[in-house]
């Protein structure tokens, strides 16, 4: 019998657990291509083994970052439509290519998502604005691009995004598009704050309640976009909402090494310092103005309402029995 995993499948694992694959979009497309490549790849010699291979990848792929919701939804949609098409009783090699069409269409469906996300979004950014963003989003960025394309101009303050600097991605990505870029650490966010006209972030997960999961600091930002009265944008595409929380389900929030944030010799010299690097902080929706999704531009308030037409009310909202230990 198969049931090993091809290489692909465990290096893509590896490199989303140690984030050289990061951000909530490349997480999602990146586990499907890892079903694609476990697809293509299986040495099964039959639909069952194939079945189980496809399994066993989708439960390392699962593990591998608990707060990004696209990792799981993007397995979801897989995974849930490879056991439709086995249980119709399709052979092999006619499940093998079915499997890759689907995980292609999720991967294509994700990047004109993007490309929506930035048509509403552009619409949003005037003329002589100053913007402010958190960490890296493709959406966000997106947005800002496709503005700059429609020439207008405007400039962009980008926060370091500590520990792991992700916020100099974005830096980086809008400073080569000719947009004016400002880099400023983390707490200098409410600093500036008085001369922003509006914040954009991404997301990297949606509560059914309009909640935000997103880099740690982003609630800070919100707040003092709050407090200040500034205009508070989330662009996130529709697989990054949460249909667990429709049940009561909380969205775990991922905690990474401390060495993400000191060395090693400073912790041997402060045995009894306890450091703690959260990745991750929720913004309440009351922080929230608009989410800017493919599918149109909402309030916070409306996301239960995209959970119902994207997953139903209380059908196949978990992860499949078959994807659990």
């Amino acid at each position: 019998m198969s049931f090993m995993v091809s290489p692909e499948v465990l290096r893509i694992a590896e490199d989303i657990r140690n984030m050289k694959i990061r951000g909530a979009s490349y997480i999602a497309r990146s586990a499907a291509q890892a079903l694609m490549k476990e697809a293509s790849q299986s040495k099964a010699k039959n639909s069952d083994e194939l079945i189980m291979d496809l399994t066993q990848a989708a439960r390392i792929l699962l593990h591998t970052r608990p707060t990004a919701v696209s990792l799981p939804n993007a397995i979801r949609y897989v995974m849930v439509r490879a056991y439709q098409l086995y249980e119709k009783g399709l052979l092999l090699e006619d499940l093998r290519s079915e499997v890759i069409k689907v995980a292609e269409k999720f991967i294509e469906t994700s990047k004109m998502a993007v490309k929506k996300i930035a048509e509403y979004g552009s619409k949003r950014i005037e003329d002589g604005d100053l913007v402010m963003t958190h960490c890296h989003s493709t959406a966000a960025c997106a947005i800002l691009l496709k503005a700059w394309e429609e020439g207008k101009r405007f400039e962009v303050i980008s926060t370091e995004t500590r520990p792991r600097y992700q916020g100099r991605i974005t830096a980086s990505i809008l400073s080569r598009a000719g947009i004016p870029v400002t880099l400023i650490v983390d707490s200098a966010a409410r600093f500036f704050m008085e001369k922003v006209d509006k914040v954009i972030v991404g997301a990297d997960a949606v509560a059914a309640n309009g909640a935000v999961v997103n880099k740690i600091g982003t609630s800070l930002i919100a707040l003092a976009a709050h407090e200040a009265r500034v205009n508070f944008f989330v662009a996130a595409e529709t697989y990054k909402f949460s249909p667990e929380t429709m049940l009561g389900s909380l969205i775990k929030i991922e905690e990474r090494s401390p060495l993400e944030v000191v060395d090693e010799k400073f912790l041997t010299e402060n045995p009894n310092l306890r450091v703690l690097n959260p990745v991750f902080d929720v913004t309440p929706p009351t922080y929230i103005d608009i989410i800017i999704t493919e599918k149109g531009v909402i309030p916070p308030g409306a996301a239960i309402l995209v959970l119902k037409e994207e997953f139903g009310w209380f059908s196949a909202v978990r992860l499949p029995e078959f994807l659990k230990f």
